[in-house]
């Protein structure tokens, strides 16, 4: 029976692709919430509406699904290929995640009183000046504490890259319970203690976040 170390060493060879979908999907997500949750809250109906579609397909439909879709679906019926597999599980859990987020944008900057809005406006401010100075940086603040949350969750989501053959830290666990059958208990355990000590800085930093915005949002 193999030592706690032999599977160590087997499960950290997927430690690189686990952090690097992690790190691009953060990205990638909060860039697309912020675009999304601005377009959400814009006076142009059409932008709104297609956003508004966005969000609903990518909230209303299983990870899963959307993982298999742009990896098998896409190239076998329209010939459309995303690039790698981690640009794939990348493009999935970005789009998935920055719908979610994009409804925390969007609920912030409705969230500002309306006498913040009325105030700009006496001051002549135009929209663009509105949005940066008064709306956004307050804004901001309700963001943090949920926007940290959902970090968490992307870092649990980049574990179902496996489904698509990446090569992460739940494959290397899987091909090294299949071949020690009766190890499997400490196989997982050990993915256990490692998804938590990578989950670790996600969760200082969420802590972190939700003592930011306790200093209090103009009202």
């Amino acid at each position: 029976m193999s030592s706690l170390p032999d599977i160590f060493a087997t499960v950290v060879q997927g430690l690189g692709v686990t952090l690097q979908v992690l790190v691009l999907s953060i990205i990638c997500a909060s860039i697309i919430a912020f675009v999304a949750g601005l377009s959400r809250v814009n006076t142009n109906p059409l932008l709104r509406g297609f956003t508004g579609f966005y969000v609903e397909i990518f909230r209303g439909t299983s990870l899963i699904v959307q993982l298999f879709w742009f990896s098998y679906a896409l190239p076998g019926l329209f010939n459309i290929h995303l690039g790698s597999d981690i640009w794939v599980a990348v493009l999935a859990i970005s789009l998935n995640y920055g719908a979610y987020m994009s409804e925390i944008v969007r609920g912030s900057i409705q969230a500002v009183a309306v006498g913040q809005t009325e105030a700009s406006v006496a001051l002549n401010l135009s929209k663009f000046q509105r949005m940066r100075h008064i709306i956004l940086p307050q804004a901001l603040r309700m963001m943090l504490p949920e926007y940290g949350n959902y970090l968490i969750q992307i870092l649990k989501a980049t574990s179902l890259v496996s489904l698509i053959g990446l090569t992460d830290l739940l494959y290397y666990g899987n091909i090294y319970r299949s071949t020690h059958l009766a190890e499997s208990p400490t196989v997982y355990v050990l993915l256990l203690v490692m998804y938590f000590v990578i989950a670790l800085p996600l969760i200082a930093f969420t802590r972190k976040m939700e003592s930011v915005s306790k200093k209090g949002v103009a009202s």
